[in-house]
């Protein structure tokens, strides 16, 4: 196993002014000429006013180059940031489209020197409350479409093109903590009741509860659907050291048990471009880099390369634009990784 810290030319790091935890890397689709992989940092900060920086980088160089006037102000720290995958039709010209999540779910338009909101979507029937936005999913097969995950028990699928829902599930029964697309139609979620569930948009009666936490009400905090075969997904248990990896045609039974790290795990993403490698991150200040082997062996699987950060990772993102590079988020600082 590689262990460490990598040699500086496969290694850039940012030092934000702020401690940091929502991460986005811009896609493939949506490169601007000058800005080819941009980054939306969001600040996680106990007061109302909070912000998120994009900067861009240059993996030649290795440098990462802050952009003033593309900082703004967010209500709260956001939950979640995403770029839109995938060029969207009515929405269409040369700047990136961003995403955030919070008390709602907003809109922003990227362009090379600002920043425009374009919408507000909220769901809340009063005024004077709104129940926070625990995640959120961009759907890259239609891209009109993002799901949205509330403590409120609900999903909430969005048409962002004519900014209003399309359909609201009462998902589970407590908190909904993350969300995911599979296909065009089908998303699973996970929740404060320990369940993974999946949906489908053409049947919104039934959900199929394909995981259940070993333990009763152990909540479910994070869900990665692996895009490159979409058997299988990921999921993290609170408080937990294992990554929990299922596939759907074969519920409740986990095809294997990630259990390396030696305290909870905070994040999980799949390769962008292959279906068999997973990275996970979390308190014990380290990022693993698993292979997931056709069949696991009976003392578990080691993971293939480890990283080790100065503090406990919050985040990570692996780039589908730069499928080399692994983004981290620890403390006030956003660390590069060439894998």
């Amino acid at each position: 196993m590689e262990n460490a810290a990598p040699r500086s030319e496969f290694m850039a790091t940012y030092d934000s002014p702020h401690p940091l935890y929502a991460m986005a890397i811009s896609s493939a689709h949506t490169h601007s000429r000058n800005f080819p992989n941009r980054i939306a940092l969001g600040s996680f900060i106990e007061q109302c006013t909070n912000r998120v920086d994009i900067v861009s980088f240059d993996p030649d160089s290795l440098s990462i180059q802050t952009h003033p006037s593309l900082s703004f102000d967010h209500p709260y720290p956001p939950t979640k940031l995403m770029f839109n995958p995938n060029a969207l039709s009515s929405l269409r010209n040369s700047s990136d489209i961003l995403a955030s999540s919070g008390d709602y779910l907003r809109l922003w338009q990227v362009g090379d020197s600002s920043i425009e909101p374009l919408s507000v979507l909220n769901n809340s029937k009063t005024s004077e409350f709104c129940a926070p936005l625990t995640s959120f999913d961009w759907n890259e097969v239609e891209p009109k479409r993002i799901g949205t995950s509330s403590i409120d028990t609900t999903c909430t699928i969005w048409d962002i093109e004519k900014s209003v829902v399309e359909t609201q599930f009462i998902a589970h029964d407590k908190e909904v903590y993350d969300i995911a697309w599979g296909e065009a139609r089908v998303f699973a979620s996970v929740s404060a009741d320990g369940s993974v569930r999946i949906f489908d948009l053409r049947d919104k009666e039934h959900s199929t509860i394909i995981y259940e936490s070993p333990q009763p009400d152990t909540p479910l905090l994070r869900l990665a659907w692996n895009k490159q075969d979409l058997r299988y997904m990921a999921t993290i248990l609170m408080d937990s050291n294992k990554v929990v990896i299922l596939d759907i045609r074969s519920p409740s039974v986990p095809v294997a048990e990630l259990e390396r790290h030696h305290s909870s795990v905070n994040a999980i993403a799949w390769a962008p471009r292959s279906c068999r490698h997973i990275c996970s991150a979390g308190d014990d200040k380290q990022a693993l880099i698993w292979e997931l082997p056709m069949v696991a062996g009976p003392n578990g699987i080691d993971p293939m390369s480890m990283y080790s950060a100065a503090h406990e990772i919050n985040q990570l993102q692996w780039s589908a634009a730069q499928p080399d590079w692994i983004a981290l988020a620890f403390s006030n600082k956003m660390q590069l990784l060439k894998v």
